[in-house]
């Protein structure tokens, strides 16, 4: 009588022995049958326990004697209830795999005809990126207007051969997490895995094609660092592999090797931007808005929902759409006739990786209005095509603005967000200079934090010492108040340029 009501203590009794299997059943590895038994003679208090592989001959022979022996019992009685047993275990664990595989198949939601056609019919209007970021408002993201809508197309690269990957960053408590968890719930389940906390190795044992074409999003950065290099490597290479000894069930040594396929788009969490420069050089840096008109959107929000007045069927609506979205894009190739026009700012640092990502972001632009292109064959290979529009690179421009002005700045973007706050409280305050303690008082910012800051300011000359009156502390006063704006102008002309000379080149 096989007994596994209790998942944790199967039972198994024949007239002459009562066994459990404690701990239930690993379903991963279908190649052993690792269990933990407890066995004993019926009404008998001697119990013998063990941790076997019932697949394993040598070990079960010499299980099989240590029952006989103890319990008193014969050998082919023990032979053959543990051989009944093992036959029980095998038809139970694929009853487990089965209920597994329509558990996963429940997460995958099957369009019907209105949902498919209400989906290809947004994809197919007009103004695509300033709708679906209103959609995105709707479905509960507060403020952030470019941030969210940059993330969302970032998540929808997933489905390309060259899927893009971002980092949120900010000081605690600014809502980079929330950020990220709002924009992600946009995204079918069956497309992303999330991840708090993850071991080492764990990426090498996924399924080979487990991974491919999902997002994966890291709740914090500092969290997952022992995975951050096989991510990194997922990223460039698009594969990773790990070599490791295995013994089969004859106890013979052998090499395998553990590969998982990518591509995978990545996003992360972090308040520690120096720390993870590796990743980030890989990765779209996304600043969380810290001024004090996001703050107060986002407690008019946190208010309408305390009291109830907040309208969550629409916020539903609007998420079950824009996922809909995202199942009706089919994977098609991308081409970007205009590529060779297309130039970067010499301001930017690490060009050659900064340009890969703005032409891959183009693209993805493209592919998410794969519904409004033409699709075009490859005359010599007959492959399915679409093409870049001069639309699209505007649109591209206007996004990613921000993204290459901070890819342009010496400073780090927190040291970033302290300087403008500066900028704007001597503006209001009519001041050329300032002293730490005026700001540490007004701005609010602790004295180490300050103290780097400042140290990073000065070395990178954006402000200097001036000298007090006699008796007073040191003053500071910034050097160039314009810079910030000037070097957003400069970027803004070149990629305007860009256009420009593709209009007159493009022009009959």
């Amino acid at each position: 009588m096989f007994n596994t009501s209790n998942p944790n203590n199967y039972s198994y009794e024949t007239k002459h022995l009562e066994i459990h299997v404690l701990g239930g059943l690993k379903i991963n590895k279908l190649e052993s049958l690792r269990v933990t038994v407890s066995v004993q003679k019926v009404k008998s208090q001697n119990i013998i326990r063990h941790n076997i592989d019932l697949y394993n001959d040598t070990q079960l022979e010499k299980f099989v004697r240590r029952i006989a022996e103890q319990l008193e019992i014969g050998i082919n009685i023990v032979r053959k209830t543990l051989q009944e047993l093992t036959k029980e275990l095998e038809n139970y664990r694929f009853i487990l795999l089965d209920k597994q595989a329509e558990e996963g198949k429940s997460k995958y939601k099957t369009l019907n005809a209105t949902e498919e056609k209400t989906a290809i019919d947004f994809l197919k209007k007009g103004k695509l990126l300033s709708r679906t970021n209103e959609y995105i408002g709707k479905s509960g993201v507060i403020g952030e207007i470019n941030n969210r809508l940059l993330m969302y197309l970032i998540f929808t690269s997933r489905k390309t051969n060259n899927p893009l990957h971002c980092i949120s960053l900010g000081s605690s408590g600014v809502g980079k997490t929330h950020l990220q968890s709002k924009v992600a719930e946009l995204i079918p389940e069956e497309d992303k895995v999330e991840i708090t906390v993850l071991s080492a190795n764990a990426f090498y044992y996924f399924n080979r094609t487990e991974l491919q074409y999902k997002l994966i999003l890291i709740e914090d950065l500092d969290g997952a660092e022992s995975v951050l290099y096989p991510l990194r490597e997922l990223q460039s290479k698009k594969r990773i592999t790990k070599t490791v000894v295995h013994k089969d069930s004859k106890g013979t040594t052998k090499t395998i090797h553990l590969t998982v396929e990518g591509p995978v788009s990545v996003a992360g969490c972090t308040t520690q931007e120096s720390i993870y420069e590796d990743n980030s050089n890989r990765s779209f840096l996304l600043y969380i808005d810290e001024s004090e008109e996001q703050d107060n959107r986002i407690m008019e929000y946190q208010r309408l929902v305390s009291a109830g007045k907040l309208n969550e069927e629409e916020q539903h609506k609007a998420a079950e759409l824009l996922k809909d979205v995202q199942r009706v894009l089919k994977p098609i190739k991308v081409i970007n006739p205009f590529a060779e026009h297309l130039t970067l700012p010499k301001s930017v640092f690490k060009p050659r990786r900064t340009n890969s990502h703005y032409l891959q972001f183009i693209e993805a632009i493209t592919f998410y209005k794969q519904y409004q292109r033409e699709k075009l064959y490859n005359k010599e290979t007959g492959e399915e095509y679409i093409e870049t529009t001069i639309e699209d690179i505007e649109e591209a421009n206007e996004i990613i603005t921000e993204v290459l002005l901070r890819k342009s700045d010496t400073i780090t973007g927190a040291c970033r967000n302290y300087l403008e706050k500066l900028k704007r409280y001597l503006y209001i305050e009519n001041q050329t200079t300032y002293t730490s303690t005026e700001i540490r008082r007004n701005l609010r910012v602790k004295e180490t934090t300050l103290r780097r800051y400042h140290k990073q300011l000065l070395d990178e000359g954006y402000i200097r010492k001036v000298k007090g009156k006699k008796g007073q502390m040191y003053h500071y006063e910034i050097t160039d108040l314009q810079e910030y704006t000037n070097l957003k102008e400069q970027i803004s002309t070149v990629l305007q340029n860009c256009v420009s000379h593709i209009n007159l080149a493009t022009s009959p």
